[in-house]
């Protein structure tokens, strides 16, 4: 790898997903084992509450 890159940013195009992204938003990458599991956003989301649902009152708040 290089130390350093200069990129033409003359030449960028606007990000095609973003589009995608709801307000607030942000992406995280699973493994490929955890995807499997889950198939879309809606099935991580509606886990990772259930997760939070049963954690004691006040841990469940971003650092």
């Amino acid at each position: 790898m290089r130390a350093e890159y200069r990129f033409n940013y003359a030449k960028a195009k606007p990000n095609r997903f973003t589009s995608c992204m709801r307000t607030g938003a942000f992406a995280v990458i699973l493994d490929p084992d955890v995807a499997a599991v889950f198939r879309s956003s809606d099935a991580v989301n509606a886990f990772l509450r259930s997760v939070i649902a049963t954690m004691p009152k006040g841990r469940h708040k971003r650092a």
